[in-house]
């Protein structure tokens, strides 16, 4: 298959070792975003007044329904594969001046687990990308919440972020009786020329997918809603 052929090649050809955790050193941007963590935290409080109203992930993304059936998970979405929601942009206007920065940004939202929250063990679709954590809220004690990649843990801190390779099995979780919160970002993997063209070409064909072009018409559909609701309040 012609995507698991790319992907064994980014292994020789991506800026950074194939590893389950990425150094930070491969993206400077993400100096700058940490430095403004709280600005978007204090966006991320003023959204969590509405937290029953915001979409579980499953609702927007049905292919999450493997891993997650229940209300735990709920996000707001700013970015997906590329595609930009200006509403939701609209009433988070530092978080999207911040994201509009990020070179290679395809997808962003914040990702809320509810108390005892646990994502079980999944794989991403396509190494092209790299996750990006950014730590919002996170309960006490830290170590009550928790990532496993490729058989590596680790724990979120507020105010700093994780990158890591989302191919490579992996599971969440949130043992505290609270929400954990993190800005959740996929972007695109550094390349050598030409394997960098060629990933385009693969993110772009995704974005074009139906079961990406169901997602958006789901958010599409939400924040209608959404927008409903704040209207009447």
């Amino acid at each position: 298959m012609l995507v698991k052929w790319i992907e064994k090649q980014m292994v020789h050809h991506s800026r950074f070792d194939d590893s389950p955790f990425i150094p930070q050193s491969a993206f400077p941007w993400s100096r700058g975003l940490e430095g403004n963590w709280r600005d978007v935290r204090a966006e991320l409080d003023a959204l969590l007044e509405h937290r029953e109203a915001l979409p579980n992930f499953q609702d927007i993304s049905t292919d999450q329904r493997r891993i997650t059936n229940d209300d735990q998970w709920k996000t707001y979405f700013f970015y997906g594969y590329g595609f930009r929601f200006d509403a939701n942009c609209a009433r988070c206007p530092r978080t999207a001046e911040l994201l509009a920065r990020i070179p290679g940004l395809k997808t962003a939202f914040f990702s809320i687990l509810g108390p005892h929250k646990h994502v079980p063990p999944h794989r991403g679709p396509y190494k092209g990308v790299v996750r990006y954590h950014l730590a919002l809220k996170i309960p006490s004690p830290e170590n009550a919440c928790g990532i496993r990649v490729g058989g590596q843990e680790a724990h979120w801190s507020e105010g700093t972020g994780m990158f890591f390779d989302d191919t490579y099995v992996h599971e969440a979780w949130n043992g505290t009786d609270e929400d954990r919160a993190v800005l959740f970002m996929d972007v695109v993997r550094p390349m050598a020329f030409p394997y960098s063209l060629v990933n385009n070409m693969v993110i772009q064909g995704i974005a074009r997918s139906r079961f990406v072009q169901e997602a958006k018409g789901n958010q599409d559909a939400w924040e209608r809603r959404f927008a409903q609701l704040l209207e009447r309040k």
